[in-house]
């Protein structure tokens, strides 16, 4: 009994933090990016119960001491607001080996009703170790078949999912047919083959929508749990997820769903959407770039395409922001300020790489209100890094806040290198 409990301990993750309560924290001379393309390079940056009450030019204003309870001085250190990852499988997966783990993909084809929040375990070892990275919030999202269900944001704290949940149901993720599909193997690509089914499917696809639209605008006698689900895609209260990346496939996806009378659009993935930015820009429709350290799926494209894609939306005037879909996802959420210096390293100006992964991703979740940039009023979400936190070299997160509470950055990674390197230190 003693051994199992002894194991129980070390499996858990840091305990939640209480809530800011008492007197106001300042922290002060800090170089801060406010994620609206701002810096201010010596910073008095205060908050609240929550939330942010200042947030200014250290050396243009008189600070009075005595109204903080708490005053941190990080001269040197960098401020962010806290890092966003959407389209995110954390705490969906915790082995992705172990097929008991995987809890992000449901029985059937068309899912708008299935819910991942529910799903969404606080516990996972894998969120503390992408936490310390600056990443404080996700969009939690299923997979799988053509529709794969509906999304929440979360915070990266909490005891349960109902403590943790930021935005409930922000969004159904749709995974557009492919006009052609190809098989990979060990020794890479195989034959691109024409789908023989893509007009059914795109067929299946357009009449789901008119069902579901008669239904949103109707007083139906019986309840239908998939429709009730996208009533949110007509009044405007959620997105629709398009997943998909060919510029032929994002033209017809936004086609068919405009014609269907959903307001809000967003591309998943996008790997050809710099070869429609008129049409998005048009539309408003913002993009969320496929995870970029990666090598372009064409044979024909340049190899520094996925590095490039965000400065070309950029410049095109396309809202997009970054995220970390594809092999080992969750524990690779990690990377994601690295996918920002790597955008910056390939033409993005710098605070726009921070854009990409703070008040952009805000936007295009709906939560800009509240989060995303540093700003008096919104929540007191941000973290604190001894350098750039978007240079792998210098990333070193030393604090985080989430709405106030003063977070633990511990991780069973950390744990691990501090037991190993006591236990193989050479003595001196």
């Amino acid at each position: 009994m003693t051994l199992f409990v002894f194991k129980t301990i070390l499996a858990q993750v840091p305990a939640p933090a209480k809530d800011q309560t008492g007197g106001a924290i300042l922290l002060l001379n800090g170089k801060a990016h406010l994620g609206n393309g701002k810096v201010i390079e010596k910073s008095a940056i205060a908050f609240q119960d929550g939330k942010l009450t200042l947030v200014a030019d250290a050396t243009l204003i008189r600070i009075d001491k005595a109204a903080f309870d708490t005053i941190i001085t990080i001269e040197g250190k960098h401020v962010y607001p806290g890092f966003i990852a959407p389209n995110s499988t954390l705490g969906l997966v915790e082995i992705g080996a172990v097929r008991a783990t995987k809890d992000f993909t449901e029985v059937g084809i068309m899912n708008p009703n299935v819910r991942s929040i529910i799903a969404y375990n606080t516990d996972s070892k894998i969120t503390p170790t992408v936490r310390s990275n600056g990443i404080l919030l996700a969009q939690i999202t299923p997979r799988g078949g053509r529709i794969s269900g509906t999304s929440s944001v979360v915070e990266l704290e909490g005891w349960n999912w109902e403590d943790a949940v930021y935005k409930m149901d922000d969004g159904i993720h749709l995974n557009w047919p492919k006009r052609n599909t190809r098989r990979w193997g060990w020794d890479g690509p195989g034959d691109a083959k024409k789908n023989k089914k893509y007009q059914e499917e795109l067929s299946r696809l357009i009449k789901l929508f008119d069902d579901a639209r008669s239904y949103a605008v109707s007083t139906p006698i019986e309840m239908n749990l998939r429709f009730e689900a996208m009533r949110g895609l007509y009044d405007g209260t959620k997105n629709v997820y398009v997943h998909v990346n060919s510029a032929n496939g994002i033209l017809k996806a936004v086609g068919i769903i405009k014609d269907a009378g959903i307001k809000d659009i967003v591309i998943v993935g996008g790997e050809e959407s710099y070869k429609v930015t008129g049409v998005l820009k048009e539309h408003n429709i913002p993009v969320m770039i496929r995870r970029i350290h990666s090598l372009p799926r064409r044979s024909y494209d340049d190899i520094d395409l996925p590095y490039k894609l965000p400065a070309i939306l950029y410049e095109a005037g396309v809202l997009y922001c970054l995220e970390n879909s594809g092999d080992m996802e969750a524990m690779g959420t990690r990377n994601l300020p690295f996918y920002a210096g790597t955008a910056i390293a390939y033409g993005l100006p710098p605070e726009e790489g921070v854009k990409s992964i703070t008040l952009n991703t805000a936007k295009i979740l709906g939560i800009d209100a509240t989060v995303g940039s540093l700003e008096v009023g919104k929540d007191a979400t941000l973290i604190v890094s001894t350098g750039d936190a978007l240079d792998v070299m210098t990333n070193n997160i030393e604090q985080a806040f989430v709405r106030g509470k003063n977070i633990d950055l511990d991780n069973h990674q950390k744990a691990l290198y501090r037991k190993f390197k006591e236990k193989y230190q050479v003595e001196k």
